[in-house]
C-alpha cells in the first residue's frame, strides 16, 4: 500500500537500527487494522530510544504520514456514512406519503445526523409574509414551538429572507441578527445556544427553513453547514411532494364526492321521471285519487291522505291523518310549496286561486328532525303529486259536470208537463243510461237557500244524487231532487237533506218533498206538491227545516192535489180511532158532539143522551191519547177538519 502524502526516504540517508527500519511496516500494518492514533504513535517511540537524529526524524516523520493517512481516511469513511445517511433519507421521504409524516422525519433525521440537541423546521406564509414553527424534535418549550418569525427577524427569518445558510456560535451573545422579545424569549425558554439553519428551496422559491441546535454553544463546521444543506434539498422536494400528493388526494375526495353528488342527482332524476311516467299513466287511463294516493304513498313510504277542500278524507293509504293540519295547510297554500307542521307534511292542492284539497304525508321527518327525513328529491315528488292530484280532481269534476248537466236536462224533460213532451219512452231510455229507473215509485224534493250559496247547494245535491242513484239540478231559482222511494221516504229525506246539506253550506237549507210519483207521467204533479210544500213551510216560519204536505196538517191537504185523505185522519185522529175499534167505545162520536155544539159539556150530553161525567170520561181519554195539549185552537182545528174528512169518508153516522 503507497500514499501520497508520505514522504519519500532520500537515497543519501543514513542506515537505520533494525528496529527502527521495522517502523513503516508496522506502521502500514497498524492502518490496515484501523489503529487509533495513540498506537500508530507507539512504534515511532519504541524504535526511537536508541536511534540517532537523522533516525528519529525519519521515524517522526513516517508517523506524521501514517496519521495524515488515518485522518484521510477517517475523512472518507464520514463522508461515506453521510452520504449513505442521506441516501437513507431520501429513500425514507419518498416512502412517506403524508405531509405531517415527512416533516416529523426530516427534523428527526436532521437532530441524529447533525448530533444535535434540537431540530425544527419553519414553512413560510406567503399571506403574512413570516416565517412559522412547524415542527420540532427534542424541543420542551410551548412558547418555542408557536414561534412566528418576520421576514428578517432572527436567525430563521434572516434565512428565509435571504435564502442562505446562517450558523451562530451562541445565538445569545450573537448581534448579526435582529433580536426581538418573542424570538428572544422562545429561545432562551428552550436553552439553545449554537443554531445552524439552513434554506429550503424548490428552485428559486424558499418554502421554509431546517434548523439544528445545540443547548450549548457550539461551532458548526462547513462539512456540517453543507450536510444540512443537503438535508434540506431532499426535504424541500420530499415536501413539494407530499403537498401535491394531499392536494392531489383532496382533489380526488372532491372528484368522488362530486361523483356522489352526481350519482346522487343522476339517481333522483330517473326516480323522478319514473313516477312522473307512472302518474303522468295513471291519469291517461283514467285513474282516479285513490290510485294517485296509492302510487305517491309507494314512491315516499309513511301514510298518505287526501283532503277535499272541506277536509273530507277522499283517498287513505297507510296510517294517514284523519284531520288536515291547519296551520300547515294554510302555509302551504300561501307558499305554494309543502309544509312540515304537527309532524306530518303538508302539500296543498289548488287550482290557480282555489283550494281542491290538500296531501298529508305521515311518517316522514322533516328538516333538523330524526328518523326517514324527506330529501329533496322526495320533496319535489310529494309537491309534483299534489299537481296530479289538482288535475285529477279536474277532471273529475269536469266529468261530473258534464254528467251533472245531461242529469239536469234529463230532469227538465221529466219535469215538464206530459202534454208538452215528445217521446216519453226515450226519457226511461235515457234515464237507464244514466243509472236511474224512473219507472218506479219516486219522490220529488224541493230545495232553496240563500242565493250566495245557491250554486253550491246545486253541487251538494248533485253529489248526493250520484249517492243515492237519483237525479238533481236547477230549476226555476231551486233545485229539484227525484229519488227512488214511497211515501214514507219523502219526509225523512226532506228531514235529512235540509240538515245535512244546512251543515255542509253552513247555511239554512229548506226541504219541501211530495210522493209518490208512479212513472215519469206522475212527477210534474209531484214537483208541484213539492213546491207549494216548499214555500208553506217558508209560509209558517219554519225556513232551514224539511218536511212533507203530509206533514203540515190540514194545510198539506189544501195544498195537495190528491183525494186520498187517510194518511191526514189517521195521522190525527189514529190513536182514537184505533181505541174504538179496539174497545168498542164512541170516543170520535162524543168529540163530534162536543165540538157540534161549541164544546160545551152540557149540550153535548144532551146530545149522546148520556151523564155529564161521562162526556168528560171520555175526553179524559182522548187527552191521554191523543195528548194534553189536543184542545188548544191550533189542535182543535186540526181535530175539527179531521172529524169533518173521516166523517165524509163514513157518512153513516152522525152526532
Amino acid at each position: 500500500m503507497t500514499d501520497d502524502h508520505a514522504a519519500p526516504v532520500p537515497a543519501s540517508a543514513p542506515p537505520v537500527a533494525d528496529g527502527a527500519a521495522n517502523v513503516p511496516r508496522e506502521l502500514l500494518g497498524l492502518l490496515a487494522a484501523g489503529a487509533t492514533a495513540e498506537e500508530l504513535a507507539a512504534p515511532a517511540a519504541r524504535a526511537g530510544a536508541g536511534a540517532g537524529p537523522a533516525q528519529a526524524a525519519l521515524l517522526a516523520e513516517a508517523t506524521e504520514a501514517a496519521l495524515s493517512v488515518r485522518r484521510t481516511l477517517d475523512q472518507h469513511r464520514r463522508r461515506e456514512a453521510e452520504l449513505a445517511a442521506l441516501f437513507d433519507t431520501a429513500g425514507d421521504l419518498a416512502a412517506l406519503r403524508g405531509l405531517d409524516a415527512v416533516l416529523r422525519a426530516i427534523v428527526r433525521r436532521a437532530r441524529t445526523l447533525l448530533g444535535a440537541d434540537v431540530a425544527y423546521l419553519t414553512l413560510n406564509d406567503p399571506a403574512r409574509h413570516d416565517t412559522y414553527m412547524r415542527v420540532t424534535d427534542g424541543s420542551v418549550s410551548a412558547a418555542f414551538q408557536q414561534l412566528r418569525l418576520r421576514m428578517g427577524d432572527g436567525l430563521g427569518g434572516l434565512v428565509a429572507q435571504t435564502a442562505r445558510p446562517y450558523a451562530s456560535r451562541d445565538y445569545r451573545t450573537d448581534f448579526r441578527f435582529r433580536h426581538t422579545g418573542a424570538i428572544d424569549d422562545g429561545v432562551g425558554e428552550e436553552g439553545l445556544r449554537g443554531i445552524l439553519g439552513v434554506p429550503l428551496r424548490l428552485g428559486d422559491r424558499v418554502i421554509g427553513v431546517l434548523f439544528a441546535a445545540d443547548r450549548s454553544p457550539r461551532d458548526f463546521t462547513p462539512d456540517a453547514i453543507a450536510l444540512l444543506g443537503s438535508l434540506a434539498d431532499h426535504a424541500a422536494v420530499a415536501i413539494d411532494g407530499a403537498r401535491l400528493m394531499e392536494e392531489t388526494r383532496a382533489a380526488l375526495t372532491g372528484l368522488e364526492a362530486a361523483n356522489a353528488t352526481a350519482r346522487a342527482h343522476s339517481d333522483a332524476l330517473r326516480r323522478a321521471s319514473d313516477a312522473h311516467d307512472r302518474l303522468t299513466e295513471l291519469v291517461l287511463r283514467g285513474g282516479g285519487v285513490a290510485d294517485v294516493a296509492g302510487e305517491i304513498a309507494a314512491l315516499l313510504g309513511g301514510g298518505l291522505t287526501v283532503h277535499d277542500a272541506d277536509g273530507e278524507v277522499l283517498a287513505r293509504v297507510g296510517g294517514g291523518a284523519p284531520v288536515p293540519p291547519s296551520r300547515g295547510l294554510a302555509e302551504s297554500r300561501t307558499s305554494g310549496r309543502a309544509v312540515y307542521a304537527e309532524d306530518r307534511w303538508t302539500c296543498a292542492v289548488v287550482a290557480g286561486a282555489e283550494l281542491l284539497g290538500c296531501l298529508v304525508l305521515t311518517g316522514r321527518s322533516g328538516p333538523g328532525e330524526p328518523g326517514r327525513v324527506l330529501a329533496d328529491a322526495d320533496l319535489r315528488l310529494f309537491e309534483r303529486a299534489a299537481l296530479v292530484t289538482a288535475l285529477v280532481l279536474l277532471l273529475r269534476r269536469s266529468v261530473a259536470e258534464a254528467e251533472d248537466r245531461v242529469r239536469g236536462e234529463l230532469l227538465d224533460d221529466l219535469l215538464t208537463d206530459p202534454s208538452r213532451r215528445t217521446g216519453g219512452g226515450s226519457l226511461a231510455l235515457r234515464a237507464r243510461r244514466l243509472g236511474v229507473d224512473v219507472a218506479g215509485p219516486h219522490v220529488v224534493v224541493a230545495l232553496d237557500c240563500a242565493p250566495r250559496v245557491r250554486s253550491r247547494l246545486a253541487t251538494e245535491a248533485a253529489r248526493r244524487a250520484r249517492a243515492l242513484g237519483a237525479l238533481s239540478g236547477p230549476r226555476e231559482g231551486q233545485v229539484v231532487l227525484v229519488a227512488p222511494g214511497d211515501a214514507d221516504r219523502a219526509a225523512r229525506l226532506a228531514h235529512e237533506l235540509a240538515r245535512d246539506l244546512g251543515r255542509v253550506l253552513d247555511s239554512p237549507v229548506t226541504a219541501g218533498a211530495a210522493g209518490t210519483a208512479e212513472g215519469p207521467d206522475g212527477l210534474p204533479h209531484a214537483h208541484a206538491e213539492a213546491v207549494r210544500c216548499l214555500s208553506a213551510l217558508h209560509a209558517l216560519g219554519r225556513t232551514g227545516e224539511g218536511a212533507d204536505v203530509t206533514e203540515l196538517g190540514f194545510l198539506g191537504v189544501l195544498l195537495g192535489d190528491r183525494a186520498d185523505v187517510g194518511p191526514y185522519t189517521a195521522r190525527v185522529l189514529g190513536p182514537v180511532l184505533d181505541y174504538d175499534a179496539a174497545q168498542g167505545t164512541e170516543l170520535i162520536r162524543t168529540l163530534e158532539a162536543y165540538y157540534a155544539h161549541g164544546a160545551s159539556l152540557t149540550r153535548a150530553k144532551d146530545a149522546l143522551h148520556v151523564h155529564v161525567n161521562t162526556v168528560t170520561q171520555r175526553l179524559e181519554r182522548v187527552s191521554r191519547l191523543l195528548g194534553p195539549a189536543w184542545n188548544t185552537p191550533s189542535r182543535a182545528l186540526e181535530i175539527q177538519l179531521a172529524l169533518r174528512l173521516h166523517r165524509l169518508a163514513r157518512p153513516e153516522r152522525s152526532p
